[in-house]
């Protein structure tokens, strides 16, 4: 089967995705915002680059990104025990650091807080969450384990730090959430997950999905951790220049 297969229909598809959105920004173009000739030319050429760039992601994910992790994930299935907690960790670490919306978010949050809040600290915490998610995963599916047993505690100790973290942190925290769960650990891990339950002989939809949700829990409490250490700090400064 050619690489390139199927291609006009992910096309068609992406551009029925976008076609609203710009059809919406142009009836604001044209009563409220109004840009200068130049400025629309070149927001409507980086609509025309995302599209294009959105479609090859899309044919490179489902001919080679998908197929690739599941494969991977029928490997892991060969494994038994704790094995499976470094592979995962490592898997979701490196997985994280390849992830644009976790970088866009590092350079905001360091821009926003100038630069009191570095981006490579934010990368670190949200790599470290994400990787211990994804490690948490896979034994999850290889054992069984109820998804809920990872939830309802992870949520009530992330919604019980929030009062404790310095207070940027908390609205961090939870946006942490939305970008760590990228279109590269959704595509590539989500299937590592379906083929090691496949290959568990469990059941794919009971057990194969999840991960996201747990990716998402990790990387709350991984910021919020942060942000308990940094309010911390805080109070101790605080309390040293009082005893000046």
């Amino acid at each position: 089967m050619s690489l390139w297969s199927g291609f006009p229909k992910i096309l068609a598809e992406v551009s029925m995705a976008l076609i609203p959105l710009v059809g919406l920004f142009l009836v604001f173009e044209f009563f409220i915002i109004k840009l200068e000739r130049e400025k629309l030319k070149q927001l409507l050429g980086g609509v025309v680059i995302a599209l294009i760039g959105l479609s090859i992601f899309l044919q490179g994910v489902y001919k080679g990104i998908l197929p690739t992790g599941e494969q991977v994930g029928f490997a892991l299935g060969q494994l038994k025990g704790w094995f499976l907690l470094p592979i995962g960790f490592l898997l979701g670490f490196v997985i994280t650091l390849a992830e644009p919306g976790v970088h866009t978010l590092n350079f905001e949050v360091e821009q926003g807080s100038s630069g009191a809040i570095p981006g490579k600290l934010m990368l670190m915490t949200i790599s470290f969450g994400v990787a211990t998610a994804v490690g948490a995963s896979l034994l999850r599916v290889a054992y069984g384990i109820p998804l809920g047993y990872f939830l309802y505690p992870g949520y009530l100790l992330a919604f019980s730090m929030v009062r404790h973290a310095a207070p940027p942190f908390s609205a961090v925290a939870f946006d942490a959430a939305g970008v760590a769960t990228g279109p590269m650990i959704v595509t590539f891990v989500s299937a590592i997950t379906l083929g090691l339950a496949k290959a568990q002989g469990r059941d794919p939809l009971q057990e194969g999905f999840g991960m996201v949700a747990l990716v998402a829990l990790a990387s709350i409490l991984a910021v919020l951790v942060l942000g308990v250490l940094y309010n911390r700090q805080l109070k101790k400064m605080g309390g040293e220049e009082d005893g000046l």
